[in-house]
């Protein structure tokens, strides 16, 4: 069993472990305020979100100014606070949260063998909700969320940390899982881990980055392990 070579697992959160319909989620925000969120409204939000999150985790911007600066047009449009309408965001997403496919199948089979943590770039109260609502918060021995600890993935701190909370776990015995290159897999190897590059398809990854294994789905990663 390859899970023999770990004594450590590590996710990320969004699109790893669990679904992230953004859109779904603002369209369930926006009509709390009668407004029919369009995909056109969709192509615009993300226009302004991605940046936002390459300058978040290079390390440009915080959290909270994330957070606000993506609803500040709508903000002024609805004459509501960008922090509101984010914290209603939010909420819906942690409503409308499911783990993928295999999600919980994969826990199982690996909890006996490994410790289990998640690392994510996403924000605490979401983490915190979605865990609560699908019944997998007690398959982690640790959390670190880039949010609470000051630095995201990939910078090789919020890796470190991670290990230093899971007692005894080295490197060089830990896997890093996650659906995004650029921060998870890069950072992970960076870090000195295995990593396992999770592709659903919607994604290209950069020739300078290359991940141990690759697998199209959580139960695929799940008979890779076990």
């Amino acid at each position: 069993m390859l899970i023999k070579q770990f004594d450590c697992i590590l996710f990320d959160a969004d699109e790893t472990l669990f679904e992230f319909d953004a859109y779904k989620g603002l369209n369930k925000m926006f009509a709390q305020h009668g407004v029919t969120f369009s995909p056109e409204d969709y192509q615009h939000y993300q226009a302004l979100n991605k940046p936002l999150w390459t300058a978040y985790q290079q390390h440009e911007i915080d959290a909270e100014q994330l957070k606000t600066r993506r609803f500040d047009s709508w903000a002024k449009e609805l004459n509501i606070p960008a922090s509101t309408l984010n914290q209603q965001f939010l909420a819906s997403m942690a409503e409308i949260c499911q783990p993928l496919p295999g999600a919980k199948a994969l826990l199982e089979a690996i909890a006996p063998h490994v410790r289990i943590g998640i690392i994510t770039n996403g924000f605490k109260d979401l983490l915190h909700a979605r865990l609560a609502s699908t019944g997998l918060g007690d398959y982690f021995q640790v959390l670190t969320i880039s949010e609470q600890f000051g630095l995201a993935k990939p910078a090789p701190e919020i890796f470190q940390h991670t290990l230093e909370q899971l007692e005894g776990c080295q490197a060089v015995r830990t896997l890093m899982v996650g659906d995004t290159p650029e921060s998870d897999i890069a950072g992970g190897i960076n870090a000195g881990m295995k990593t396992c590059w999770l592709d659903h398809g919607d994604k290209t990854l950069p020739e300078t980055i290359k991940p141990d294994w690759q697998v199209p789905t959580l139960s695929a990663l799940q008979a890779l392990l076990v």
